[in-house]
C-alpha cells in the first residue's frame, strides 16, 4: 500500500474566473498576498516592558495577470469602463488544480477592479506570443479549500 503523502500542487495548473467580465485563459497569476501592519504598544511607564505588538490595518497586494492576446477584448473593455469614469468592480476565484484539473484550493477575492494594463512588448525578430497584463486591485482575500 503506499503512503500517504503530501506533496505540494504543481503551480501550472489553474483557473481564473472574473464575474461578469471573462473566464480566460492566463498563463500567469502572481501578487496573491497580504500583510497586516504591526502597531508597537508600549503600557505604562515602566521601561522594562517590552512593547506589545498588536494587528493593525490589513493591504492587499494587486494580483497581476498576463495572458496572450487574442480577439477577446472583455479584459480591456474592462479596464475602459474605469478609464470612462464606470468603474465595474467584481469578485474573482483563482482555483488551483491537481493532476486530474480537480480543485483542490481556491482564492476568492473580493471587489476587483483593474487598475493597469500593460501591452505587449512587441520586436519583429522574436517569435514569442504577445503577451498583455492586467494588474488587479481588491478589497479582499479568501482562502477556501475545494469543494
Amino acid at each position: 500500500m503506499p503512503a500517504n503523502t503530501n506533496d505540494p500542487f504543481g503551480a501550472f495548473n489553474f483557473l481564473v474566473e472574473i464575474d461578469g467580465v471573462t473566464k480566460a485563459a492566463f498563463m500567469e497569476v502572481s501578487g496573491l498576498g497580504l500583510e497586516i501592519d504591526v502597531i508597537e504598544y508600549r503600557e505604562g511607564g515602566d521601561p522594562s516592558l517590552g512593547a506589545r505588538k498588536l494587528p493593525g490595518r490589513i493591504r492587499y497586494s494587486n494580483i497581476v495577470l498576463k495572458r496572450g492576446i487574442t480577439v477577446d477584448s472583455s479584459l480591456w473593455d474592462w479596464i475602459k469602463r474605469v478609464i470612462d469614469g464606470a468603474v465595474l468592480r467584481a469578485n474573482m476565484t483563482i482555483t488551483l488544480l491537481d493532476d486530474q484539473r480537480q480543485a483542490v484550493v481556491r482564492w476568492n477575492i473580493k471587489r476587483a477592479w483593474p487598475a493597469k494594463w500593460t501591452g505587449p512588448a512587441l520586436n519583429a525578430k522574436s517569435s514569442e506570443v504577445a503577451i498583455e497584463s492586467l494588474e488587479i486591485a481588491h478589497e479582499g482575500l479568501e482562502l477556501a479549500g475545494s469543494s
